[in-house]
């Protein structure tokens, strides 16, 4: 009874989290999304108008939920500080905590079922925690310095070197985790960068031309260029980061034998549909970008597709009635033993206090209505049982898939 608890509180604290993280995201892509139109959508004053002289190097006016806007851009600082200042900052920093919360809940409490699989590398909870929590660390570290040697001039080099570096970790990373786990560690290690610009470098950076600005002297400009070129990375980053966050309902493509491939050509082509709004906001329409994109979408949807079984014959005068509910017997027993202990309705195994997608499968009836779920999940992508915790063999699952391409009887 305790441990029905422990769970179902468990399963409390996931929803609080995961909420609380949709949330606190949504504000600070929202803010980088806005933030990145308005500077690429802002337009120089005339010369000689007052806004010039005032230092403004742009403006706009927008209307919205029945008021007009006129935010204007200084290039380093006005000339003389506001009483009040917005700072954009506790967004970025409660979403990287609240989904650092989440890794721990969802991954790090429970890595023997979600983070290990023997079949790809035989590792300890602990080694498999270290791998996860190493990655973040060592990302951050190397994309800081890159952006801080000569290539961080060089903004078309670094971003290759970056892709190819985040290509790598993903690589090295589906050989050592789950293709879950890894998924979610390259999206933890982008975020982790992302919240890194945030804290490292920009609010510094804004903070040493407030301070200058209250002494008198006039702000460095590098520390408003350093900023811009962390805030627009951050832009970059954020379509990869969105899919990587979803990509656990989607067993297709972390499951496939190429995960980490399937991976760098989504990332990119979230980055080719990133560019095109980018150029677009700035008055230049470049179509080929977002075509590209859906390109490779498609593409990747086409590499990764499954190939459907060849048919066996049916064998002359077989009661095919007969065969079919033997079949079924079969198959009923598999899920009963390798299935049923999470996906019932009270579930016996630990750490689960609901069937997983509230989908149940004690029943005849049930197994039939889900039938092309557990076929998908146990055959195609084989991403179930997690980690393989109940040892289902590949016998078993050439049973659930005959029985399924036969019809599911």
């Amino acid at each position: 009874m305790e441990a029905l608890f422990v769970s179902y509180g468990v399963e409390w604290l996931n929803l609080l989290v995961r909420w609380l993280h949709l949330i606190t995201g949504i504000a600070w892509i929202g803010a980088s999304f806005y933030f990145v139109w308005l500077d690429n959508s802002i337009r120089p004053p005339k010369p000689d108008s007052e806004l010039a002289k005032k230092g403004v190097s742009g403006e706009l006016w927008a209307v919205h939920g029945g008021g007009f806007y006129n935010p204007q851009k200084y290039l380093v600082a006005p000339a003389e500080l506001p009483p009040e200042l917005h700072w954009f900052k506790w967004e970025a920093y409660a979403t990287w905590l609240s989904g650092f919360a989440m890794l721990f809940i969802v991954y790090y409490f429970n890595a023997s079922a979600m983070m290990i699989d023997k079949s790809v590398a035989d590792l300890s909870s602990t080694q498999a925690i270290g791998v996860g929590l190493g990655t973040l660390v060592v990302g951050w570290i190397v994309y800081d310095l890159l952006c801080r040697s000569p290539l961080g001039k060089r903004e078309g080099l670094l971003g290759i070197v970056m892709f190819v570096f985040i290509v790598a970790a993903s690589f090295a990373l589906t050989h050592l985790l789950s293709g879950r786990a890894a998924y979610i560690h390259v999206g933890a290690m982008i975020g982790t960068m992302m919240v890194g610009n945030v804290l490292m470098v920009i609010i510094p950076g804004q903070r040493k031309l407030v301070e200058a600005m209250k002494v008198g002297k006039s702000p460095d400009p590098v520390y408003g260029k350093r900023a811009k070129q962390r805030s627009v990375h951050n832009n970059y980053f954020t379509l990869p980061v969105l899919f990587i966050m979803i990509s656990n309902h989607y067993a297709m493509t972390y499951t496939h034998k190429y995960s980490w491939l399937v991976l760098a050509a989504i990332m990119a082509a979230g980055v080719l549909i990133r560019h095109f709004f980018n150029l677009r906001h700035a008055g230049r329409v470049s179509i080929a970008y977002p075509i590209a994109g859906v390109a490779l979408l498609l593409a990747v949807a086409v590499a990764i597709a499954p190939r459907p079984a060849p048919k066996v014959a049916a064998v002359p005068g077989a009661d095919t009635a007969a065969i079919a509910a033997a079949d079924f017997a079969k198959v009923q027993e598999v899920i009963t033993q390798r299935c049923v202990n999470c996906h019932s309705a009270k579930p016996t195994f630990e750490g689960f206090a609901t069937a997983p997608a509230g989908m149940m499968l004690q029943t005849p009836e049930l197994i039939r209505q889900h039938a092309a779920r557990v076929y998908q999940r146990t055959v195609q992508t084989k991403d179930m049982p997690l980690g393989n915790l109940t040892h289902m063999t590949d016998d078993e699952r050439k049973l659930v898939g005959a029985w399924f391409e036969a019809g599911a009887k």
